[in-house]
């Protein structure tokens, strides 16, 4: 028995019937490299069973506290199914990428049973019509939910899953396995009765989740940390997300990026990855007639090291907010603005860690953590209205360098979907295996009717920065300090129908 962290069980209390947590990891394999040149099902399900021990929380669910007095616990689930949790399915001919996408995407929207273990993989063959995929291809989709597992360990589960080898040494019959005895409701009523009594600020949780009075003011300070002293316009991916989700993605090649990299002197592959990305949402609002004057924003991940820490304390994943100089035409402009920034230790001392958010935990009720957990989406401001601290968010998911084999079929794509949330409808993840990177936005169908569109923004951004030859003379425009004098440009949303209204969106 496991109790969930603050910071996991805040993903529990921010699912929303239109925006839940999951975390989707896409595989794809050529399975011309299996024994035999194919890989069944049955296969599958025998090498998952043989892994399962590696990863305990793939047999447990949440058992939660009687009166929502603590935190949940991950207990064994006593009815465990693995083929409840692994499914088998085909795309109807012509098993094209749009069909794939279209596919995945609703896999994803959907809610996991929160009675059952947080997680399922699904395996879907007919992908015979996508260009680049040898035939006979098939994708194996992982979907766990943000409490279960951290974004930035996905990688654990994907190494959990394969081997260096296309024909590894033969794998001894999985161990036995029973499950634990589930707490009892009194001894778990009377542990989150002591925890309350030591900390009586938790007992708002139980007694009134409307009454967020901690929360607030804890979620404004770190939103004011991460903001500083910018400005930010707001744009159509800042509005109320649907329960639809539409996922698109590009490919290309490390030495690529480093060749864009050393365009700027001291920049990093990541810089170029955020400039790209910049690049690609100024080409999809500008031609939509809703690019602002200001340029937008974006949190995203860096590794950081506190002031005085322990000597043997490794770096943090935190999070820090980078302008991605989206009103700046050249790209190597660009490039060299998100340098400066990513450089700066002025940022870095701004970024927060997941540490911090779990610290919020000790000191807000559990019931109102969300609030905290979305400290990435979305702030509550003093007077209670809520403004998003980025217009996006760009994620690191690192996979490995080297080739992978699942049953001898080896993997040639590897790729995320990630959450998205009210306030913040667009996510890029960006993914890195085998020599290549791979980033894949992820919105809803309302804020992106035309995925593949705003997928070739991506494309063309990356290839005007690898064209480009030097950058402009002249020192990199520093990051503002003020908020921008000049108002952003009009916006118009598009409606579903493809007419665009001339409202702006919600923030």
């Amino acid at each position: 028995m496991r109790q969930l962290s603050a910071h996991d069980a805040a993903f529990l209390d921010a699912d929303t019937p239109h925006a839940n947590a999951n975390v989707t990891l896409i595989h794809i394999y050529d399975q011309s490299t299996a024994p035999g040149g194919k890989v069944r099902f049955k296969s599958i399900l025998a090498h998952l069973e043989n892994r399962l021990g590696s990863l305990p929380v793939f047999r447990q669910k949440l058992h939660r506290v009687p009166l929502g007095l603590d935190a949940p616990y991950w207990v064994d689930d006593e009815d465990f199914d693995l083929e409840y949790h692994v499914r088998h399915i085909a795309l109807p001919a012509p098993g094209d990428w749009r069909q794939f996408c279209i596919q995945v995407s609703r896999i994803h929207a959907r809610p996991l049973d929160m009675n059952r273990p947080l997680w399922e993989i699904h395996v879907i063959e007919g992908l015979d019509r996508i260009d680049d995929l040898p035939a006979g291809s098939f994708a194996l989709l992982t979907k766990t939910h943000h409490a279960a597992i951290d974004i930035e360990h996905g990688s654990e589960i994907t190494m959990l899953l394969h081997d260096l080898e296309a024909e590894p040494p033969a794998a001894p019959p999985p161990a036995p396995w029973f499950p634990g005895r589930k707490p009892g409701k009194v001894s778990m009523l009377a542990r989150g009765v002591l925890r309350t009594a030591t900390a009586p600020v938790r007992l708002a949780g139980p007694v009134g989740r409307v009454v967020q009075r901690a929360a607030p003011g804890a979620v404004a300070a770190i939103g004011e940390r991460l903001r500083g002293r910018l400005s930010m316009p707001v744009t159509r991916f800042n509005a109320v997300v649907s329960p639809h989700r539409v996922f698109e993605t590009r490919r290309f090649t490390l030495a690529e990026f480093k060749t864009i990299r050393d365009k700027v002197q001291g920049a990093t592959v990541n810089d170029a990855v955020l400039a790209m990305c910049g690049g690609a949402l100024r080409r999809y609002l500008e031609r939509h007639g809703e690019l602002p004057a200001q340029s937008l924003c974006a949190m995203a991940p860096i590794w950081a090291r506190r002031e005085d820490p322990p000597a043997e304390a490794p770096p943090e994943l935190a999070w820090m907010r980078v302008d991605l100089g989206t009103d700046l035409a050249d790209p190597l402009e660009r490039l060299a603005h998100v340098r400066a920034q990513t450089g700066s230790s002025d940022l870095v001392a701004r970024a927060v860690t997941a540490t911090e958010l779990t610290d919020i935990g000790r000191h807000v009720p559990t019931a109102t953590l969300a609030l905290a957990s979305k400290v990435l989406g979305l702030a509550t401001a003093s007077a209670g209205r809520r403004a998003p601290l980025a217009n996006c968010t760009i994620t690191n998911v690192p996979g490995p360098s080297v080739p992978l084999y699942l049953c001898g079929a080896r993997m040639t794509y590897f790729s995320a979907i990630m959450p998205i949330a009210d306030g913040m409808g667009l996510v890029f993840a960006v993914t890195s295996y085998d020599g290549r990177i791979i980033v894949s936005p992820t919105s809803c169908r309302e804020l992106m009717p035309d995925p593949a569109a705003f997928a070739q923004c991506v494309r063309e951004s990356f290839q005007e920065l690898l064209a480009a030859r030097r950058p402009r003379p002249g020192r990199p425009r520093q990051a503002p300090t003020e908020p921008a004098a000049a108002a952003a440009a009009p916006r118009r949303r598009a409606s579903r129908g493809g007419k665009r209204s001339p409202t702006s969106p919600p923030a």
